[in-house]
């Protein structure tokens, strides 16, 4: 085992030996937390680099969008020859604060930043004969932006004792802007349940509505860089009948038995007789006498 791990050491301590003589290694150093800048401001994106820099020094910065791979990314400007050369529609924008970037720092200098420069920046190295340990940074920018005036809308049943879902959307905002509403004026209370509201979506759902439901209502949406608001007017139609039901007689027996006759019930002779004699003296009298038929006569 021994006289295998011998040349494989050689080999790898040679091959250093030969790439420091080539050459220093090439290392670039960028802040690992995100940065955060407020839209129509100047992002300062700080790339800071170790080479033995000569005549074949290159430096890039480039961009790429959010939720796209590295390989998408594009150009903005680049330093080569002695010469600092901006592309694309970000370049007209973006200068070196240090030019010619030679002295181990390029930070990347990006004015007016709109809500499309959010994504995600790298600052490449490369100077031959210098390898490459970790020749390319990137820093994550978020453009932050107030909420846009949301839009309101409503759906679902507006009489009384129907239900309703409020909706509420801003079409921009950076971070993600949180949504509440509110009724406006003084009302009372809605009983617990009825009144469910979600601030990541936006939507408030009213359920069992009555003629007090009706109103304005608004929705505020916000997030660190300011607020901004929509209002709704609810007009909820349909009413109950708030007065006593007169309560219904329940029927008598001898009503109920009236009808069984009329109907044919019972069928059997003896207790349709039955039925006949008790409904002729009535429930609650004493028995009366029956006139007599013509055939007793």
């Amino acid at each position: 085992m021994a006289w295998l791990l011998g040349p494989f050491f050689c080999r790898t301590l040679l091959g250093f030996l030969c790439l420091n003589a080539l050459g220093l290694a090439v290392e670039v150093k960028v802040p690992t937390e995100p940065l955060s800048t407020p839209v129509g401001k100047t992002a300062e994106l700080v790339c800071s680099y170790s080479t033995s820099v000569g005549s074949n020094f290159a430096l890039e910065w480039s961009f790429v969008q959010p939720g796209k791979p590295i390989s998408a990314s594009h150009p903005i400007l680049y330093f080569t020859n002695g010469h600092l050369y901006p592309t694309g529609s970000q370049g007209e924008r973006a200068s070196l604060l240090q030019n010619p970037p030679t002295g181990g720092v390029a930070t990347l200098k990006l004015v007016d930043v709109r809500p499309s420069d959010t994504g995600t920046y790298l600052c490449n190295v490369n100077n031959p004969p210098d390898f490459y340990t970790n020749g390319l940074g990137l820093i994550n920018l978020t453009v932050l932006v107030p909420p846009s005036r949301p839009s309101c809308s409503q759906s679902g049943t507006t009489s009384v004792g129907g239900s309703v879902a409020l909706r509420c959307s801003s079409s921009q905002g950076a971070p993600k802007p949180v949504y509440s509403w509110a009724r406006l004026g003084s009302f009372p209370t809605p009983p617990p349940g009825s009144m469910v509201q979600d601030e990541v979506s936006g939507q408030l759902i009213l359920t069992n509505l009555s003629l007090t439901s009706s109103g304005t209502y608004q929705c505020v949406a916000t997030n660190q860089m300011g607020t901004a608001s929509c209002e709704l007017t609810l007009s909820v139609t349909g009413s109950r009948k708030t007065g006593r039901r007169r309560p219904r007689r329940p029927m008598g027996a001898a009503t109920f038995g009236r009808m069984l006759l009329l109907l044919g019930f019972p069928r059997r002779p003896l207790q349709r007789q039955i039925l006949e004699k008790a409904l002729w003296r009535g429930p609650h009298l004493p028995a009366r006498r029956r006139p007599p038929s013509p055939s007793s006569l």
